[in-house]
């Protein structure tokens, strides 16, 4: 194993018992890629959770709850999803950590959402009324193409243009952050992908999940630039 890295989760309750519960596929994705995941939990304070970057040399975003729309300047859609405002605080403050650091990082679903609003953007609440489409961007059960620009980490990570991904998310990227560079887009133009343009840290942020899929091929670009 070549590095540590931190690993956000979401809080479930289970048999009324409140947990952090991260999926195990991120776990096995990256110890595949060489990778020991250290789990930061939601509700620490947010100074406390950026403790935790002092330890390792990278971090994930991972997927979950739906970001407060008051930390972009929104106001909730009648269509809101959970949201967890420590989450929130935790994951900001992560970012913010992480860039100051010139930490690498991968932004997964959720991930890329919080990444965005963290550096400035905002997000469509709810794909299916506020930008319908012919595809259903929250049918678990579902793929849908994928266009990626040429020359972007992304397809160097990839090495293809064109490509199908699994899809399950209700929000996605409304105005892109300043400092983030689209990078792929679903064929009804969604953001599915950016990445940093500002000349800061290693950065792979997707919409859609790999951490499902047998091609590990974003979490050993992760693993490389974390070594």
């Amino acid at each position: 194993m070549s590095g540590v890295v931190a690993v956000t989760a979401p809080l479930r309750t289970d048999a009324g018992r409140e947990r952090v519960a991260l999926n195990t596929a991120y776990v096995r994705a990256l110890t595949r890629a060489g990778l020991v995941p250290l789990v930061v939990p939601p509700i620490l304070d947010p100074e406390q959770a950026c403790a935790a970057l002092d330890r390792v040399r990278g971090v994930v975003l991972t997927g979950g709850e739906d970001v407060a729309p008051a930390r972009y300047g929104a106001r909730p859609h009648p269509q809101l999803g959970e949201t967890d405002a420590a989450r929130d605080a935790v994951e900001l403050a992560l970012i913010e950590g992480a860039r100051a650091r010139r930490l690498p990082m991968l932004a997964i679903c959720r991930g890329i959402q919080i990444l965005n609003v963290a550096l400035g953007g905002t997000l469509y609440q709810d794909l299916a009324s506020e930008r319908p489409s012919e595809i259903n961007h929250a049918d678990s059960h579902a793929r849908h193409g994928l266009r990626i620009e040429a020359g972007s980490r992304l397809h160097d990570t990839l090495a293809i243009v064109e490509t199908s991904v699994n899809t399950r998310h209700h929000q996605a990227i409304r105005d892109l952050a300043p400092s983030l560079a689209a990078t792929a887009w679903a064929p009804d133009g969604v953001i599915e992908a950016a990445e940093p343009c500002d000349g800061g840290p290693w950065a792979l942020a997707v919409q859609w999940h790999p951490e499902d899929d047998v091609e590990g091929a974003l979490f050993r670009a992760f693993a490389a630039a974390v070594r």
